[in-house]
């Protein structure tokens, strides 16, 4: 998550960084990691359709608390 600057719109930028490309924004970092999460299945849609594989993850999955 990344901070984006008053130059730059202000909000937060999300990105994936095993999905080359995949970014989302937002005011907020909930809207930021909402946005992204759209992108990235936007982006394993446009991959498989492609006949590109999806790239498995290089860091551990974490799972968000209930």
């Amino acid at each position: 998550m990344t901070p984006l600057s008053d130059d730059d719109g202000g909000g937060f930028l999300a990105t994936i960084s095993d999905l080359p490309g995949c970014m989302g924004d937002g005011e907020t970092e909930m809207e930021a990691i909402a946005d992204v999460r759209s992108a990235a299945l936007a982006w394993a849609e446009g991959a498989v359709e492609d006949g590109e594989e999806l790239p498995l993850p290089t860091s551990p999955v974490q799972e968000a608390a209930e």
